[in-house]
Protein backbone atom coordinates (compact mmCIF):
# COMPACT_ATOMS: atom_id res chain seq x y z
CA UNK A 1 0.00 0.00 0.00
CA UNK A 2 2.77 2.43 0.92
CA UNK A 3 4.59 1.71 -2.34
CA UNK A 4 1.63 2.83 -4.49
CA UNK A 5 1.03 6.02 -2.24
CA UNK A 6 4.61 6.66 -3.09
CA UNK A 7 4.24 5.77 -6.92
CA UNK A 8 1.48 8.03 -7.31
CA UNK A 9 2.62 10.87 -5.09
CA UNK A 10 6.26 10.26 -7.54
CA UNK A 11 3.83 11.18 -9.91
CA UNK A 12 2.20 13.82 -8.71
CA UNK A 13 5.15 15.87 -7.76
CA UNK A 14 6.79 15.56 -11.24
CA UNK A 15 3.87 17.44 -12.36
CA UNK A 16 3.62 20.09 -9.99
CA UNK A 17 7.84 20.81 -11.16
CA UNK A 18 6.79 21.10 -14.58
CA UNK A 19 4.81 24.26 -13.01
CA UNK A 20 8.14 25.77 -12.19
CA UNK A 21 9.17 29.60 -13.02
CA UNK A 22 13.04 28.67 -13.53
CA UNK A 23 15.05 29.55 -16.15
CA UNK A 24 15.28 25.71 -17.67
CA UNK A 25 11.44 25.59 -17.38
CA UNK A 26 11.21 29.34 -19.31
CA UNK A 27 12.66 27.89 -22.30
CA UNK A 28 10.71 26.47 -25.30
CA UNK A 29 9.65 22.97 -24.79
CA UNK A 30 10.37 22.71 -29.00
CA UNK A 31 14.50 23.35 -27.55
CA UNK A 32 14.21 21.03 -24.64
CA UNK A 33 12.81 18.06 -26.48
CA UNK A 34 15.52 18.71 -29.06
CA UNK A 35 18.29 18.75 -26.60
CA UNK A 36 16.83 15.86 -24.92
CA UNK A 37 16.77 14.07 -28.12
CA UNK A 38 20.22 14.68 -29.33
CA UNK A 39 21.69 13.91 -25.63
CA UNK A 40 20.31 10.36 -25.63
CA UNK A 41 21.46 9.43 -29.59
CA UNK A 42 24.94 11.13 -28.02
CA UNK A 43 24.99 8.81 -25.37
CA UNK A 44 23.97 5.63 -26.59
CA UNK A 45 26.31 6.08 -29.91
CA UNK A 46 29.48 5.44 -27.44
CA UNK A 47 31.33 2.56 -28.07
CA UNK A 48 30.58 -0.11 -25.31
CA UNK A 49 34.09 0.02 -24.01
CA UNK A 50 34.43 3.99 -23.80
CA UNK A 51 33.83 4.73 -20.22
CA UNK A 52 36.56 7.80 -20.22
CA UNK A 53 34.12 9.84 -22.96
CA UNK A 54 31.06 9.07 -21.35
CA UNK A 55 31.52 9.94 -17.87
CA UNK A 56 31.66 13.37 -19.39
CA UNK A 57 27.94 13.30 -20.12
CA UNK A 58 27.52 13.56 -16.01
CA UNK A 59 27.26 17.35 -16.37
CA UNK A 60 24.41 17.55 -17.98
CA UNK A 61 21.91 15.94 -15.66
CA UNK A 62 23.70 17.40 -12.77
CA UNK A 63 23.63 21.02 -14.34
CA UNK A 64 20.15 20.86 -15.40
CA UNK A 65 19.01 19.84 -11.97
CA UNK A 66 20.46 22.44 -10.32
CA UNK A 67 19.31 24.74 -12.73
CA UNK A 68 15.85 23.81 -12.91
CA UNK A 69 16.12 23.08 -8.87
CA UNK A 70 14.62 19.70 -8.97
CA UNK A 71 14.75 17.75 -5.95
CA UNK A 72 16.75 14.65 -6.35
CA UNK A 73 15.11 11.52 -4.61
CA UNK A 74 11.98 11.93 -6.76
CA UNK A 75 14.20 11.27 -9.90
CA UNK A 76 16.33 8.85 -8.32
CA UNK A 77 13.68 6.94 -7.49
CA UNK A 78 12.35 6.87 -10.38
CA UNK A 79 15.88 6.40 -12.18
CA UNK A 80 15.65 3.06 -9.17
CA UNK A 81 13.00 1.27 -12.20
CA UNK A 82 14.88 1.32 -15.01
CA UNK A 83 18.31 -0.02 -13.32
CA UNK A 84 17.14 -3.45 -13.17
CA UNK A 85 16.82 -4.65 -16.48
CA UNK A 86 20.11 -2.50 -17.27
CA UNK A 87 21.66 -5.21 -14.95
CA UNK A 88 20.60 -8.44 -16.33
CA UNK A 89 21.45 -6.49 -20.13
CA UNK A 90 24.99 -5.81 -19.15
CA UNK A 91 25.35 -9.41 -16.65
CA UNK A 92 25.29 -11.28 -19.92
CA UNK A 93 28.16 -9.46 -21.90
CA UNK A 94 29.87 -10.15 -18.55
CA UNK A 95 28.88 -14.03 -19.03
CA UNK A 96 29.50 -14.19 -22.91
CA UNK A 97 32.33 -11.60 -23.52
CA UNK A 98 35.45 -12.72 -21.80
CA UNK A 99 38.43 -11.13 -23.47
CA UNK A 100 40.95 -9.76 -21.25
CA UNK A 101 41.79 -5.90 -20.80
CA UNK A 102 43.59 -5.52 -18.23
CA UNK A 103 43.97 -6.66 -14.11
CA UNK A 104 43.61 -4.55 -11.06
CA UNK A 105 46.18 -6.80 -8.68
CA UNK A 106 44.95 -10.42 -9.43
CA UNK A 107 41.42 -8.95 -10.21
CA UNK A 108 41.24 -9.41 -14.37
CA UNK A 109 38.98 -6.91 -15.92
CA UNK A 110 37.46 -7.77 -19.04
CA UNK A 111 35.68 -6.06 -22.11
CA UNK A 112 32.51 -7.67 -20.89
CA UNK A 113 32.50 -5.86 -17.47
CA UNK A 114 33.28 -2.80 -19.30
CA UNK A 115 30.44 -3.08 -21.51
CA UNK A 116 28.41 -3.92 -18.34
CA UNK A 117 29.49 -0.25 -16.58
CA UNK A 118 28.71 1.33 -20.20
CA UNK A 119 25.00 -0.27 -20.38
CA UNK A 120 24.33 1.30 -16.69
CA UNK A 121 25.86 4.24 -17.33
CA UNK A 122 24.31 4.91 -20.41
CA UNK A 123 20.88 3.88 -18.91
CA UNK A 124 21.09 6.57 -15.74
CA UNK A 125 22.14 9.40 -18.45
CA UNK A 126 19.05 8.66 -20.73
CA UNK A 127 16.46 7.76 -17.98
CA UNK A 128 17.74 10.91 -16.06
CA UNK A 129 17.63 12.90 -19.43
CA UNK A 130 14.05 11.91 -20.06
CA UNK A 131 12.65 12.65 -16.72
CA UNK A 132 14.10 16.18 -16.15
CA UNK A 133 12.73 17.24 -19.61
CA UNK A 134 9.06 16.33 -17.84
CA UNK A 135 10.22 17.74 -14.41
CA UNK A 136 10.63 20.49 -16.39
CA UNK A 137 8.01 20.36 -19.34
CA UNK A 138 4.26 19.59 -19.35
CA UNK A 139 3.22 16.66 -21.00
CA UNK A 140 0.84 18.45 -23.06
CA UNK A 141 3.53 20.60 -23.87
CA UNK A 142 5.74 17.52 -25.28
CA UNK A 143 3.26 15.80 -26.67
CA UNK A 144 2.77 18.90 -29.11
CA UNK A 145 6.10 19.20 -29.77
CA UNK A 146 6.36 15.33 -30.91
CA UNK A 147 3.14 16.39 -33.30
CA UNK A 148 5.23 19.13 -34.44
CA UNK A 149 8.33 16.86 -35.58
CA UNK A 150 6.20 14.28 -37.24
CA UNK A 151 5.52 11.42 -34.50
CA UNK A 152 2.29 9.20 -35.92
CA UNK A 153 -0.38 11.69 -34.03
CA UNK A 154 -1.91 7.90 -32.60
CA UNK A 155 1.06 7.26 -30.68
CA UNK A 156 1.58 10.83 -29.47
CA UNK A 157 -2.31 10.56 -28.11
CA UNK A 158 -1.63 6.79 -26.77
CA UNK A 159 1.53 8.56 -24.56
CA UNK A 160 -1.16 11.38 -23.67
CA UNK A 161 -3.65 9.21 -22.29
CA UNK A 162 -1.60 6.86 -20.51
CA UNK A 163 0.12 9.18 -18.69
CA UNK A 164 -3.00 10.87 -17.84
CA UNK A 165 -4.45 7.70 -16.89
CA UNK A 166 -1.73 6.07 -15.00
CA UNK A 167 -2.84 7.63 -11.28
CA UNK A 168 -6.40 6.59 -12.25
CA UNK A 169 -5.29 2.78 -12.70
CA UNK A 170 -3.49 3.26 -9.28
CA UNK A 171 -6.18 4.61 -7.47
CA UNK A 172 -8.07 1.63 -8.11
CA UNK A 173 -5.23 -1.04 -7.43
CA UNK A 174 -5.29 1.16 -4.38
CA UNK A 175 -8.65 0.61 -3.62
CA UNK A 176 -9.08 -3.20 -4.33
CA UNK A 177 -6.02 -3.74 -1.97
CA UNK A 178 -7.27 -1.86 1.18
CA UNK A 179 -10.36 -3.85 0.78
CA UNK A 180 -8.72 -7.08 0.24
CA UNK A 181 -6.81 -6.79 3.37
CA UNK A 182 -9.64 -5.72 5.04
CA UNK A 183 -10.84 -8.93 3.95
CA UNK A 184 -7.86 -10.66 5.06
CA UNK A 185 -6.49 -9.13 8.46
CA UNK A 186 -3.30 -10.08 9.22
CA UNK A 187 -1.95 -10.57 6.08
CA UNK A 188 1.16 -9.51 4.92
CA UNK A 189 0.15 -8.95 1.15
CA UNK A 190 -1.84 -10.42 -1.43
CA UNK A 191 -1.64 -14.24 -1.34
CA UNK A 192 -0.36 -16.37 -4.61
CA UNK A 193 -3.76 -18.06 -4.86
CA UNK A 194 -5.71 -15.09 -4.71
CA UNK A 195 -3.57 -13.36 -7.28
CA UNK A 196 -4.86 -14.34 -10.30
CA UNK A 197 -8.35 -13.24 -9.13
CA UNK A 198 -6.93 -9.62 -7.81
CA UNK A 199 -5.27 -9.05 -11.57
CA UNK A 200 -8.28 -10.44 -13.77
CA UNK A 201 -10.60 -7.93 -11.28
CA UNK A 202 -8.28 -4.84 -12.21
CA UNK A 203 -8.75 -6.47 -15.67
CA UNK A 204 -12.50 -6.13 -15.89
CA UNK A 205 -12.62 -2.58 -13.31
CA UNK A 206 -10.11 -1.21 -15.67
CA UNK A 207 -12.11 -1.91 -18.95
CA UNK A 208 -15.02 -0.37 -17.08
CA UNK A 209 -13.32 2.64 -16.32
CA UNK A 210 -12.01 3.43 -19.52
CA UNK A 211 -15.33 3.35 -21.16
CA UNK A 212 -16.69 5.62 -18.72
CA UNK A 213 -13.86 8.15 -19.05
CA UNK A 214 -14.15 7.67 -22.78
CA UNK A 215 -18.07 8.75 -22.78
CA UNK A 216 -17.16 11.44 -20.67
CA UNK A 217 -14.97 12.63 -22.90
CA UNK A 218 -17.19 12.47 -25.92
CA UNK A 219 -20.11 14.55 -23.72
CA UNK A 220 -17.28 16.60 -23.78
CA UNK A 221 -16.62 17.34 -27.57
CA UNK A 222 -14.08 14.70 -27.88
CA UNK A 223 -13.66 13.52 -31.49
CA UNK A 224 -10.60 11.24 -31.47
CA UNK A 225 -9.02 14.20 -31.59
CA UNK A 226 -7.02 15.81 -28.86
CA UNK A 227 -6.85 19.49 -28.45
CA UNK A 228 -3.12 20.40 -27.78
CA UNK A 229 -2.80 24.20 -26.46
CA UNK A 230 0.04 26.00 -28.92
CA UNK A 231 3.23 27.46 -27.41
CA UNK A 232 4.64 30.68 -28.04
CA UNK A 233 7.11 31.30 -30.61
CA UNK A 234 10.60 30.40 -30.52
CA UNK A 235 13.06 33.60 -28.99
CA UNK A 236 16.52 34.44 -29.52
CA UNK A 237 17.41 33.13 -26.02
CA UNK A 238 16.03 29.63 -26.98
CA UNK A 239 18.10 29.33 -29.78
CA UNK A 240 21.24 30.64 -28.00
CA UNK A 241 20.42 27.69 -25.42
CA UNK A 242 20.03 25.54 -28.37
CA UNK A 243 22.90 26.38 -30.39
CA UNK A 244 25.21 26.56 -26.96
CA UNK A 245 24.26 22.99 -25.39
CA UNK A 246 23.82 21.22 -28.31
CA UNK A 247 27.47 22.58 -29.25
CA UNK A 248 28.75 21.38 -26.03
CA UNK A 249 27.57 17.98 -26.33
CA UNK A 250 28.48 17.81 -29.41
CA UNK A 251 31.97 18.42 -28.63
CA UNK A 252 31.81 16.18 -25.89
CA UNK A 253 30.85 13.65 -28.39
CA UNK A 254 33.46 14.23 -30.84
CA UNK A 255 36.35 15.63 -29.05
CA UNK A 256 39.07 13.39 -26.70
CA UNK A 257 38.37 15.76 -23.73
CA UNK A 258 39.91 12.85 -21.54
CA UNK A 259 43.30 13.25 -23.70
CA UNK A 260 42.91 17.17 -23.59
CA UNK A 261 42.51 16.92 -19.85
CA UNK A 262 45.31 14.38 -19.46
CA UNK A 263 47.96 16.40 -21.55
CA UNK A 264 48.08 19.15 -18.71
CA UNK A 265 48.25 16.83 -15.98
Amino acid sequence: MANISDSMSTINSLEEMADGKTIIHQFHPMVKLVITLLYIVLVVSFDPYNITGLVFFAFYPVIMMALAEIPYKPLLTRLLVALPFAFFAGVSNIIFDRDLLFLIGTVPVTTGVISFFSIMIKTVFTVMAVLILIATTSLPQISYQLLSIKVPKLIVEQIMLTYRYISVLMQEVSNMYTAYMLRSPGAKGIKMKDMGIFVGQLLLKSFDRAENIYFAMKCRGYDGHYVYAKPDPMKSADWLFLLLTAGLLLLMRFFNLSQFIGSFL
